[in-house]
């Protein structure tokens, strides 16, 4: 019965050795080690040899079923590697062609508008901060002394995801607020950012889409005060709009986050349909500021009795449509190449101060 056995390794071994398919592999494989196999019959009459028969046919049998099932597994994946590159070599994309000539790329106004605001804010020294999109309730809105009766925490102007059983509610962040938050947590005074990015809340119309942009900036050391405030947005509005001596009022408002708060707008003029920012007798608001209020500095781990500061918030796709003329917030994401090559910008032209915002 050993020679049987091992005649039957061999040419098993030998034929798994040539095979040159996966089909006629499991053929093999089904004929060798399958229920009704060569080997599996041979250990179905292990019961009838004597015992030290037994022990000695039965370990060569487990020693060759082993060698058996070890080339087939090998052969196996040697031929499943073949397949594949013969499919990579078959299915090959020569991504060296040049470009069809009608598929040129522009930027986006928005991806435009924010590397014009970090252009003229990382001249006046502030660092770019960034945050997650998902938070969750606190970073949101508590840490901010936003109350809980608040009508933006709110189902019907928030979208909040479902709770995981740990900490508060996770919140697709209404602004970027928590990124301020984020940032004093774990920084030392003086601080200087500005946080760009994107935000959401429920509500869609001309001017308010689920998904927008928004850019935040914060000052904390220990002699920020309003004037600071005042001449920093001075300076981002006539560096923005290109426009020198505009026109800026700052009215009281309130915000949670701030006392005082103050809502700022610049002079514009509207003479046949059209905006121009600088001139005329009407108002354009742009912006909400306001100096930190001291439950936020503590929240955010920072002393209010030694440091305080200013902050300020605008919506990047806001002032992308008033700064470029563009009716309709919903276009922004409308995925419309006509629209993005009318409104678009050239990919390579950077904006920086000295070299111009706009091209």
């Amino acid at each position: 019965m050993l020679e049987q056995i091992t005649s039957i390794k061999e040419d098993t071994l030998e034929a798994i050795a040539g095979i040159g398919d996966l089909k006629a592999l499991d053929d093999i494989r089904v004929g060798a080690l399958g229920k009704k196999g060569a080997i599996t019959g041979f250990m179905k009459q292990l019961g009838g040899l004597d015992p030290d028969e037994r022990r000695e046919v039965g370990q060569e049998l487990n020693r060759i079923k082993d060698a058996v099932q070890a080339a087939i597994d090998t052969r196996k994946s040697e031929l499943e590697w073949a397949a594949l590159n013969e499919r990579l070599e078959t299915e090959r994309v020569d991504v060296s062609l040049p470009p069809r000539p009608e598929t040129q790329g522009s930027i986006h106004p928005v991806s435009q508008v924010m590397d014009e605001i970090m252009a003229i804010f990382c001249e006046m020294d502030f660092a770019i901060a960034e945050g997650p999109d998902i938070e969750d309730d606190w970073l949101n809105f508590g840490a901010l002394n936003i109350p809980d009766e608040h009508p933006a925490r709110q189902e019907h102007d928030t979208f909040y995801l479902p709770s995981s059983g740990e900490g508060g509610r996770p919140v697709l962040r209404t602004h970027t607020s928590p990124v301020q938050i984020r940032h004093m947590m774990k920084s030392e005074p003086p601080i200087r950012i500005i946080a760009p990015g994107r935000t959401y809340r429920s509500d869609s119309d001309m001017t308010h889409t689920p998904m927008f942009h928004q850019v935040e900036g914060l000052v904390i050391d220990e002699t920020a005060h309003l004037g600071h405030l005042k001449g920093c947005l001075r300076d981002f509005v006539e560096a923005f709009f290109q426009v020198d001596n505009v026109p800026m009022r700052f009215r009281p408002s309130y915000f949670p986050f701030t006392a005082p708060s103050m809502e700022v707008d610049i002079g514009c003029s509207f003479e046949g349909g059209e905006l121009k920012i600088g001139a005329g007798d009407d108002w354009l608001e742009i912006l909400g500021s306001g100096m930190v209020h001291p439950n936020v500095l503590r929240n955010g781990g920072i002393d209010p009795d030694r440091y305080q500061g200013f902050a300020f918030g605008m919506g990047i796709d806001r002032i992308a449509m008033l700064k470029y003329g563009i009716p309709d917030l919903r276009s922004f994401f409308d995925a419309d190449l006509r629209w993005l090559r009318h409104y678009g910008f050239r990919a390579l032209d950077l904006p920086t101060l000295h070299g111009g915002l706009a091209r």
